[in-house]
């Protein structure tokens, strides 16, 4: 299955749902990290370090990562950024897309989720000025990373025992966000306190949530948990 991961900024992906994406790709599927911005500046960070972190992080979770050039702290919902998601929905033949959850205190999450939103529609469209060919992705699933200080209410929660240590290492792979600045160093262990929680919920060592406004149907009961 082709799978995009959309993120505002490099590490939204992994710390929302880095351990999904590793079991992902150890299952075979094909998964794109799309960042909207390079994440600079930052105190700690330059362009070049960064763009060498998100590397060595996509490296660690084994998956590819493109960066679609948007400014950081200044992402805008318009057709112009629309098209360019739906551009490579398209030319990525992208099936099942994740992206932050919707309600957001830091306005590059709240618009990176309405420009996908919205991409996944257009993705569809005929008679349009757009590279590759129609494609809608059949599934729409967000993920949390949010600044809102506020306990998720998941639709579901995915397994990834396993797989937090490989979250953990893509994470520290962003050494000048989280290694560097010793505030930032507590962030890690909040991901791998949730990680620990959310797995109880469902009889597992670790586990992260997501929320999908569309019912998912199910064949076999066979994969509860």
């Amino acid at each position: 299955m082709r799978i995009l991961v959309a993120g505002p900024h490099p590490d939204d992906q992994e710390l929302g749902m880095g351990g999904t994406i590793a079991r992902l790709a150890e299952q075979g599927h094909e998964i794109l990290l799309l960042d909207m911005t390079d994440g600079e500046p930052t105190p700690h960070g330059d362009p070049e370090t960064r763009a060498k972190e998100a590397e060595h992080a996509a490296r660690t979770l084994g998956v590819r990562r493109r960066n679609l050039g948007l400014r950081n702290r200044y992402i805008e919902h318009s057709i112009e950024t629309r098209h360019a998601v739906a551009g490579v929905l398209r030319e990525e033949r992208i099936e099942v897309i994740f992206t932050p959850y919707f309600l957001d205190a830091h306005p590059d999450h709240v618009a990176t989720t309405r420009i996908v939103e919205d991409a996944r529609f257009d993705a569809k469209l005929t008679k349009i000025d757009l590279p590759g060919d129609p494609c809608h992705p059949r599934r729409l699933i967000y993920y949390f990373c949010t600044h809102l200080k506020i306990v998720p209410q998941p639709s579901f929660i995915f397994d990834t025992t396993g797989f937090q240590d490989r979250r953990r290492q893509a994470i520290l792979a962003y050494e000048s966000q989280f290694v560097v600045p010793e505030k930032n160093r507590a962030i890690v262990d909040w991901i791998d306190a949730s990680a620990t929680f959310y797995g109880s919920r469902i009889g597992c060592e670790s586990g992260e949530p997501f929320y999908v406004h569309e019912p998912m149907g199910v064949q076999s009961l066979d994969g509860f948990l």
